[in-house]
């Protein structure tokens, strides 16, 4: 719950400005029309604690305001600049990944948010994805708030270069372009099984890669 509005919003007006000037960021809406005001959720590859924030700087004013990204607990609650820029910047959905310590259930907490209007930015492979795959296999997270929620927007979106910008361990970003390229909006379809869907919506993810091959 944002507590510093007017700090909040000039924080997250110069992340998105940097953001944008590090990278160039260039959005690319394929099959999907950026500028129709309907709840989506963004799920997308994960290489970097900065994912969120590119795909956060591409999109519209108009729809940033209303997306709130869905993130890990136990990275974004250390520290006060953490706890700020998480939780009041970007007012995100903070899961705690850990099933043991876990007082909230992750689904009930996303479906919350859509239930209040938001738009959820959601990484399916669960955590940054430091291996030599071009993505990992995806949690089943997807599929249960798709079932939850079936009327709401499941929209790919594919992060290049991210992970060259702000490669594992630095903390100066590499001025390099960055394209985020947003694909067709998919929904969980009638008696479709989850790892049925789960294949579909990584294989659609998968497409918007240049260089990755959808895999049957």
């Amino acid at each position: 719950m944002r507590t510093n509005g007017w700090r909040a919003e000039i924080v997250g007006g110069a992340i998105a400005f940097f953001a944008r000037a590090i990278t160039a960021v260039q959005a690319v809406w394929t099959g999907i029309d950026p500028t129709r005001q309907r709840q989506r959720v963004y799920f997308a590859n994960h290489a970097s604690h900065g994912d969120f924030i590119l795909i956060w700087s591409a999109l519209p004013p108009r729809l940033r305001r209303q997306v709130r990204p869905v993130a890990g607990a136990e990275y974004w609650e250390q520290g006060r600049l953490r706890r700020f820029i998480g939780s009041d910047v970007f007012n995100a959905v903070l899961i705690t990944r850990n099933a043991a310590e876990r007082t909230n259930d992750p689904i009930a907490q996303m479906a919350g948010a859509l239930d209040d209007g938001a738009s959820l930015i959601l990484f399916p492979e669960g955590t940054r994805n430091q291996t030599d795959e071009v993505l990992l296999p995806f949690k089943s997270g997807l599929f249960h708030l798709a079932r939850t929620r079936p009327d709401i927007d499941l929209v790919p979106v594919w992060i290049e270069n991210l992970n060259r910008v702000l490669p594992k361990g630095a903390f100066i970003p590499v001025p390099l372009m960055c394209n985020v390229n947003f694909g067709a909006a998919l929904h969980l379809t009638e008696n479709e099984t989850k790892a049925e869907f789960l294949q579909r919506s990584r294989d659609a993810l998968l497409s918007l890669s240049p260089a990755a091959k959808v895999t049957p």
